[in-house]
Formats: structure tokens, sequence, C-alpha cells
């Protein structure tokens, strides 16, 4: 599928060369994406538009990471966030799924991290965990009350959960999610900081199913606005042929992550960066919106030992503007490259939200001369 930079969509700073959150180094994604079904819903046998997404900060390896959350709107659920707030630390894996799925997913996260012994080896006893899941409501596609994702499911996408190329769009948690009323779901970006700001590398990666039409807006452009039919509707004669699929809030996840040596409080000052990325699509942080972030650093391995001293590098604070820019942008990047990369679906009830159109996508940016090129 073609990204926002194919399409000329003009950005500002300058990405990795995968142009994801796994420019990293170490860190790792994987998706397990569930569509079956066609009709009307029953509940408990579809249609299934969901799925599960893994985002493990250094591999399959147990070495926690520095992290810190944020929260712009609290209408939505991040688990385990106590725990990094207390302790500064990540110690597992991020996993995106859907509302109703996320006890499932924690659960599942436990018996991985002990069937798979991804726990520290000097304390082998120890086999408590409190998984990191988040989540954004996909019942307007999705059998949602009908609990499709299953364990198995959750250890698939932790099991290929790799680093190079993530797949966008209609995938993994993003599988059945709206965004701006088109198709929205998993999207990603990075941006790489000049050497004289530390040469460190800022990944993001989105679970976006937010806002209102009218609002979007593509490289300063009000895209929205100029593309104003292409609605959510249901194709079920007792629905009306222009009937909107059910709403269940609008909400966004958001995970960064980072090589640069941050310590907790300055990675919840990085998460808190976020939201001035999404506005700058058209996110307003609606009071029914899940707008909960978490940033991590991949830098101080060995910093969470359970004895003697560790010894940390720490960024001063005069340096992080470029950071903070670089995570706004990126924000920005990863939930247009959603946008681009998801494509219409057909879910429960012949509901259809349909994909942003690129050929029109360009022909506004061009109308506005917000085009690279051509």
């Amino acid at each position: 599928m073609p990204r926002a930079r194919d399409l000329d969509v003009p950005f500002e700073g300058g990405p990795g060369p995968l142009n994801a959150i796994t420019d990293v180094r170490g860190v790792e994604v994987g998706h397990t994406t569930l569509t079956w079904g066609e009709g009307a819903l029953r509940v408990g046998q579809g249609p299934v538009r969901t799925g599960v997404t893994a985002i493990l900060p250094r591999g399959k390896t147990h070495d926690p990471v520095f992290a810190g959350w944020y929260s712009l709107n609290g209408n939505g659920e991040m688990t385990g966030t106590t725990w990094v707030e207390e302790s500064g630390f990540l110690e597992g894996p991020v996993m995106l799924t859907n509302t109703h799925s996320v006890g499932l997913v924690r659960d599942a996260v436990v018996a991985w991290t002990l069937e798979k012994r991804r726990t520290d080896p000097a304390f082998s006893s120890v086999t408590w965990s409190l998984p990191v899941v988040a989540e954004t409501y996909d019942g307007g596609l999705n059998d949602v009350n009908g609990f499709h994702v299953k364990q198995e499911h959750v250890f698939a996408a932790l099991e290929q959960a790799s680093t190079g190329h993530v797949a966008e769009g209609n995938v993994g948690g993003g599988t059945g999610m709206v965004c701006h009323d088109f198709k929205g779901g998993i999207g990603t970006a990075s941006r790489t900081l000049e050497p004289r700001n530390g040469d460190y590398t800022v990944g993001v990666l989105v679970q976006a199913n937010y806002g209102d039409r009218r609002n979007l807006t593509v490289a300063g452009v009000p895209v929205g606005r100029e593309i104003p039919d292409l609605q959510p509707h249901s194709a079920l004669p007792e629905h009306g042929s222009s009937q909107p699929p059910a709403s269940g809030g609008s909400s966004i996840i958001v995970v960064v992550a980072t090589d640069a040596p941050l310590l907790p409080h300055q990675l919840k000052r990085l998460a808190r960066r976020v939201p001035l990325g999404i506005a700058r699509v058209g996110g307003m942080g609606a009071n029914g919106s899940g707008d909960i972030f978490i940033a991590f650093s991949t830098a101080n391995p060995g910093a969470a030992q359970r004895e003697g001293i560790s010894t940390v590098e720490s960024l001063p604070n005069g340096r992080m503007t470029p950071l903070f820019e670089a995570t706004v942008f990126a924000t920005e990047e990863a939930i247009i490259n959603a946008l681009v990369a998801a494509e219409t679906m057909v879910g429960i009830d012949g509901t259809t939200v349909h994909a942003l159109p690129h050929d029109r996508l360009c022909k506004v940016l061009k109308e506005y001369n917000r085009v690279v090129r051509g």
C-alpha cells in the first residue's frame, strides 16, 4: 500500500530509513488480524473486524525500559500505567486491541510471559506482571461483544513481532477502527535528529479511531471540509441508506519510542507532546475520546537490575526540544499514514466505512499548493 509520502503529502522533519517506530533499534511490532463474516450482527458469531497489535521495546529480551505515560482525555483504558508511573519502567510489551478484549489480552500476556520465561533470569521465582494493554472501540464495524480475540491471537502477535517494515491500516488492533469518518487503524512514522542534536531517533505508532470529518486537516489543508461525502453508512434496509455506524466514542492510542537517553519524567514530557501532533490533523480531545499515550526509551540497557547500583545516562532538559518536535511531527504523519493505508471496509449490519480517496486527497492538496512536487 502507498504511504502518505508516496502521494507527495508534505511533512516537517526527516524520517528514518523505514519511517516507522522500528527505526528505533530493537523495537519489534507484530499484528494478528481477524476478519470474517458479513451481513447482520449476530453477537458471538460476527461479522468480525478486530485484532491485536504488539509493540516490544527490546524485542523478546527481558530488559525493562524507562517509560512515562500521559492521558489527554481519559475515556479509555491503558492497563499497567499505575506501575509505570510508580516504578518508571515499562517491563514488557505494549498491546493494542478493542475495548472489550483488554482483559483477555492482559491475561494472555501474563501467560505468554510465563510460558516463554520472559522474566528476569536472576529472579525466576518472581512470576507476577502488570501488562500494558490499551484499547479503542471498534463496535461500529466489529462484533465487539462477541469476544473473538483469544489467547492464541495474542501469542501470535507477540511471536510474529519483528523489526523492519510495519503493516498499516486495517491490521491488528486497528482492523475495525474509524478515523475522521474515514477508515482508520494502525499508522507509524519516525524522525531522526541532526547530529548536532544527538543523532537520535523518535518512532511513533498510532491506533487511530477518533475525530470528526469537518476537522480533518492534512498538511494544513481542510481536507475534511473539501471531501464531505463518503460518510459511513449501512446497506441494510432497516437502517436506511445513510444511517451511520454505531458510535462508541473517538479514541487514539499513541506509542512513542526513542533511543535518546531519557529518564521517566522526561518520557512523560515526550508523551505530553503527542496531542500537538494529533491537533495538527484535527483531533480535539473530545469528551468521549480515550486519548492515551506512552513513551519509552531503549537507552540505558540493564537499568532495571534488581541488585547493585545502576549507572544511567540522561539527556539534559535543555536539549529536549528537538525530541519534542520529532514527536509532534511523527505523530502527525503516523495518523495520515493510517488513513492512507486503510482500505474501505464493510462490517456489521452492512456498515461501510470508506477509505480516504487518494486521488481526491492529491487533488485537494494540489489546489491548495501543498504538494511536494508536480
